[in-house]
Formats: C-alpha cells, sequence, structure tokens
C-alpha cells in the first residue's frame, strides 16, 4: 500500500495479522474497573428520571480547572474546608467555581478521600451530568477527508489506562476514541482525572459491536491495524500514515478474535529489553506518534 493512499473497504493488503493476532500484551494492574455508565435497571417509565438525576464525579484541580475552562455544566463542588495554611491554589479555584454559579460547599478531606478513585482529588471535586458520548458517525465526521487517526480499544478495563490513551489521542489530534459500551471502562472519574480533562475536547463513542464499527471506518476509508506483539512487521515499516484505525487490546486478553480479523495488517514495538512490553497505554503513545511523523513529513516510512 502507498503510504498514504486511501483504501478500498474491505481489502486486505497485508494478508495476515501475525501469530494469534494479539496486542502489545500490557503490563497487568489492580486499578479500578470501568463503570459501565448505564442506567440501572428499574421500575417501568423511572429510567428517564433515573438517567436525569444521576452524576459524574470529576476530581483533581487540573481536571476540575479544564471543566470550567470549556464551559461544562457542573451540578456542585465540594472543596476540602480550611485548616492550617491557606491553599491559595484551592481557594482560587474554588473562587472560580462560585463566579461560575457553581454551589460549593466545604467538607473534611475525609469524605473527599471516600469519594476519590486514586486518592489524588487535591482537595477538590465536582458534580456534573453523565458523560455525552458521541455516535460513531460523529467520530467519522469528525476525521473529515485526508489522514485521520481513530483510536480503537478492544474492551480496555482500565480507567487510568484508559484516560491516558484519550490523553494521547487528543495531544496528537486524532479524530476520535471508539469504545465498547459492555465489559470496558467507560467516562468516569479515573478517566476524567488520568486524561488532564481531554475526554471533554475530544468524541468518544461507546458501540455495541466493534467489529461492525471496523467496517464502518473501512468503508470510510481507513486501514485498521492491530497492535500485536505477534506481529511480523514492526512499527517502523508498517504503512502507519493515512487515514488509520489504531486497534488496542485490552489489559488482560488482548484483541479478540472477531476484531483481529476485522484488521488489515498488524504491527508491533520492537524492543531490547528483557520485560514483556508496554502497558497498552504507553503502547498507544508510541503507535500514536508514530502515526503524527508519517503525517507531519509526508508519508515518509523510513526512522
Amino acid at each position: 500500500m502507498a503510504k498514504n493512499q486511501s483504501r478500498t473497504p474491505g481489502r486486505d493488503v497485508r494478508g495476515g495479522k501475525g501469530k494469534g493476532g494479539r496486542p502489545f500484551r500490557p503490563v497487568q494492574g489492580k486499578g479500578p474497573r470501568g463503570e459501565k455508565n448505564r442506567p440501572p435497571a428499574g421500575r417501568p417509565g423511572a429510567t428517564r428520571r433515573e438517567q436525569r438525576d444521576r452524576t459524574d464525579l470529576i476530581e483533581g484541580r487540573r481536571a476540575v480547572e479544564e471543566a470550567l475552562a470549556c464551559g461544562m455544566p457542573l451540578r456542585s463542588a465540594l472543596v476540602q474546608e480550611r485548616s492550617g495554611e491557606r491553599d491559595q491554589a484551592l481557594e482560587r479555584i474554588a473562587a472560580r467555581l462560585d463566579e461560575a454559579g457553581v454551589p460549593v460547599e466545604r467538607v473534611p478531606r475525609a469524605r473527599l478521600d471516600a469519594l476519590s478513585s486514586h486518592g489524588a482529588h487535591q482537595g477538590v471535586v465536582v458534580r456534573t451530568r453523565p458523560f455525552a458520548y458521541a455516535e460513531l458517525a460523529d467520530v467519522i465526521a469528525a476525521a473529515g477527508e485526508g489522514p485521520a487517526l481513530i483510536v480503537v480499544l478492544d474492551h480496555v478495563t482500565d480507567q487510568g489506562n484508559f484516560g491516558a490513551i484519550v490523553r494521547t489521542a487528543e495531544v496528537v489530534g486524532a479524530a476520535g476514541v471508539v469504545v465498547a459500551k459492555a465489559r470496558a471502562a467507560s467516562v468516569g472519574v479515573g478517566a476524567y482525572k488520568t486524561s488532564a480533562g481531554a475526554v471533554m475536547h475530544l468524541p468518544i463513542a461507546q458501540v455495541p459491536n466493534l467489529a461492525r464499527a471496523l467496517d464502518e471506518l473501512k468503508a470510510a476509508g481507513f486501514w485498521a491495524c492491530a497492535a500485536t506483539e505477534h506481529a511480523g512487521e514492526d512499527v517502523w515499516h508498517a504503512p502507519m500514515g493515512g487515514r488509520l484505525a489504531l486497534v488496542m487490546g485490552s489489559e488482560g486478553e488482548g484483541i479478540s478474535r472477531l476484531v483481529a480479523e476485522k484488521c488489515d495488517f498488524s504491527c508491533r514495538l520492537p524492543q531490547r529489553g528483557r520485560v514483556e512490553s508496554l502497558n497498552v497505554a504507553q503502547a498507544t503513545t508510541v503507535l500514536c506518534y508514530e502515526w503524527l511523523r508519517r503525517v507531519e513529513c509526508g508519508g515518509e516510512a523510513d526512522a
């Protein structure tokens, strides 16, 4: 395939995805599992009211400042009560919240600790409406014409990894991120925190079927690449430019067979050390920047 040529939907130019079609094997962690972000089952007619009454939490000073900067509708804020020396940075955030018309309640640190996903609330937690996911069509529309990157996550479950991946995708100028609706991390407290607010600036689509979503992306001119440590070709020589749907697997199981079969080619990260591989968030960062390098350099493959 020419470095930046448009695709013919369904055509596999590489003739294989490497042994097993599995992704870079991430280091397994013990972080919180993703919140499903679905309204709970309940009484008939109660679902709409429950959706209206639900709130998401955002913690940490930078994430709260991002929420204020982008005009995100905030329902209320919990700010650590004053004790001892005055924390000027925290007081400035409290003042900004007050100026924005957000009700501010002063609470003990223990209450914030109980709400925090990572214990790193930095003295402030805000309540907001549940995250509004995009449709896959919105992500495709954001890609426009020509070179574009969409990151597809095959059941990544850790919110820390998820947030870090969204942050990388936003920084390199990706058109969006696609995730599964079930058994995957969703946009919750941890993702707001680890993405440093990037979830508010990038379309994130939840889809019921990732394999079908890849079909739609391929029909829109994207080549699908499976990140797998068993690929025969390394990232420096794979066709990583142009319109690329980069598929990253879950922390434990990697890319599923059905999703792998939809990919046009695969690639791996070369390594010289003894550790098995990078975790999924680190590997995604390397691959996203290789895509950006190809686009910035006009599609040249040589390092």
